[in-house]
């Protein structure tokens, strides 16, 4: 029972934020040397909103309406179709083309994209036409949501009328797996097919069952599971099946999350008397602890997809959170969020540079993009949308 309680203790960061909260839009933490200006327009209203949201959300641009480097200007020619023209501030033309999409908002972001990664400069894929998966609380339960990246196209995923968590794409974009305790009234582990809603029993043992997330390849995933009493990080395949035991520890784990090329996987473990961040072979062996050294609570890893040296991680810092970035390269941790509540359970973006986290307060709980080079931070859920957390990206 101990050990249980701990493990949720360090899943779910159920602790209450003790700050004054003031809402913010957007915090920009550094000098504008390393950002470019763009003048972003549409001709469609609700286009041309959605495209300085966006813009606005990337560290590496400012949005102007005079003085810009580039001006791209969007145009809505079909109800899926959005034609793009960027020419420099001087006239030259650098970009004409038409994007083709799942609707003109999809189709918008998908455009805006092809921008980013025109004008950046700096190699950054673009992000914008990601989708979300995250936990919601509109009907008073906790269920999982989809939408884009920007809060357009949500859908109410799971009718569970119980407590859904931690929901996780597969890397190809057509199912979710996640945890509920709707069956059962403990937690066990499913998998939603997008096309159909069909939902399927993914791993229900005796204990806890929790954490699961893919391997890069889809063919594996990790997974939290107590059975044998004591939570433990175990692997199987991607029918749940082949499962098999990776830590055996006295201590408790949690929140398994792969390398980018599925050999590794790093973990919460609290080996050390506290929660700290530790790697292992998916073919087992020793666990190797990350030498974070800035916080005595370092949890929910995330390990960039583009850049092996990186994981995101949530830390407590004095009395409340923040995320973190450690980079195995520099062998050192750094703290890229200064939320003025708790920023917690970080998720990358498709360049490697941005990452998706929650901003917990005293009220309620709203996703923000954190561009970890610059501090930007800028929030995507609506106010009103109510409580939002666990988002997890598929990078499309």
């Amino acid at each position: 029972m101990q050990n249980l309680l701990r493990f949720f203790l360090f899943c779910s960061l159920g602790l209450i934020a003790l700050v004054a909260q003031r809402d913010i839009g957007t915090i920009d933490v550094l000098s504008e040397g390393k950002t470019r200006a763009m003048r972003v327009s549409a001709n469609v209203a609700s286009l041309n909103q959605l495209a300085q949201e966006a813009f606005r959300s990337h560290g590496r641009y400012r949005v102007v309406s005079k003085g810009f480097m580039y001006d791209a200007r969007f145009e809505l020619v079909s109800p899926n179709q959005v034609r793009v023209v960027v020419k420099r501030s001087s006239g030259e033309q650098v970009l004409s083309q038409t994007v083709t999409g799942e609707n003109a908002r999809n189709a918008l972001l998908k455009a805006a994209d092809v921008v980013v990664e025109q004008t950046n400069g700096l190699g950054l894929k673009g992000f914008f036409a990601s989708k979300l998966a995250f936990i919601g609380e509109r009907t008073g339960k906790k269920e999982v949501y989809t939408s884009d990246l920007f809060y357009g196209d949500v859908k109410q995923i799971t009718r569970d009328n119980s407590q859904a968590l931690t929901p996780r794409w597969s890397p190809d974009g057509s199912k979710l797996i996640y945890t509920s305790y709707f069956r059962s009234g403990f937690p066990d582990i499913f998998q939603i097919d997008l096309q159909t809603y069909q939902r399927t029993s993914f791993v229900s043992f005796k204990g806890t069952n929790s954490g699961a997330r893919f391997s890069p390849s889809g063919q594996q995933v990790a997974m939290v599971l107590s059975g044998e009493g004591n939570a433990e990080i175990y692997v199987g395949n991607a029918q749940g099946r082949q499962i098999r035991r990776l830590t055996r520890t006295d201590s408790v784990e949690a929140s398994p999350c792969f390398s980018p090329d599925g050999r590794q996987v790093v973990f919460t473990s609290d080996a050390a008397g506290g929660p700290q961040l530790y790697t292992m072979s998916v073919s087992g062996g020793a666990l190797r602890r990350v030498p974070t050294n800035i916080s005595r609570y370092c949890a929910e890893p995330d390990w960039n997809r583009l850049n092996e040296n990186k994981i995101a991680f949530t830390m407590r810092i004095g009395r409340g959170y923040q995320v973190g970035v450690y980079d195995f390269a520099k062998r050192k941790s750094e703290q890229v969020s200064r939320a003025p509540y708790d920023a917690i359970e970080p998720c990358w973006l498709a360049d490697g540079r941005h990452l998706v986290y929650t901003h917990r307060d005293q009220r309620s709980s709203r996703i923000y993009i954190l561009d970890t080079e610059s501090g930007r931070s800028t929030a995507i859920t609506p106010a009103n949308f109510g409580p939002a957390v666990q988002a997890n990206v598929w990078p499309r």
